[in-house]
């Protein structure tokens, strides 16, 4: 009974960390697109701030057609079947913005859902299928995600409008 305790304990409790960061963070995987790729004018960057947080800040412009910026981080394939929902602990700057996913990173269809920052610290919870299909900034006709694998998340800004913007990441885990 006790081994049937504790192994439930253990199922209940498990979860999966994506990402952590801190002041010895490798983000070298963690790349910005900005529109300039298809000819718009935003800017950004991302960088380990002195507290060990990830920074993703810079300029949306809707300059020459453009309209935002995305922050993405590729890595092997993790096997996400045993998970539900995404935990985020940032700070954000009072605007909203899209957390990202794709079960394979050659995929031309993202899977996003938008949530709002209030400007203190939060821990966002995403359920993955909630996820809805997009490519573009169109909603596609497929379902919700429902992969058993991830290899890439990311956190894209585009609202539509000229704006400075910054989102501060602590940590990233599946649950």
């Amino acid at each position: 009974m006790f081994l049937k305790i504790l192994i439930m304990s253990i199922i209940i409790s498990s979860s999966m960390l994506i990402f952590d960061f801190n002041k010895t963070s490798d983000i070298s995987d963690w790349k910005v697109v900005n529109d300039v790729v298809m000819g718009g004018r935003s800017t950004s960057e991302f960088y380990l701030n002195e507290q060990g947080h990830g920074v993703f800040t810079g300029a949306v412009s809707l300059e020459n057609n453009g309209g935002f910026s995305f922050l993405r981080y590729r890595f092997n394939e993790k096997n996400i079947k045993d998970f539900k929902k995404v935990i985020i602990k940032l700070k954000g700057d009072g605007k909203e913005y899209q957390f990202r996913v794709k079960s394979n990173k050659y995929n031309q269809e993202s899977y996003k859902k938008v949530f709002k920052t209030t400007g203190d610290w939060q821990t966002i919870e995403i359920l993955l299928s909630d996820l809805q299909p997009t490519f573009r900034g169109q909603k596609l006709n497929i379902p919700n995600f429902t992969s058993n694998k991830l290899e890439e998340i990311g956190f894209l800004i585009a609202n539509k409008k000229n704006e400075s913007f910054a989102l501060i990441i602590n940590k990233i885990v599946l649950e």
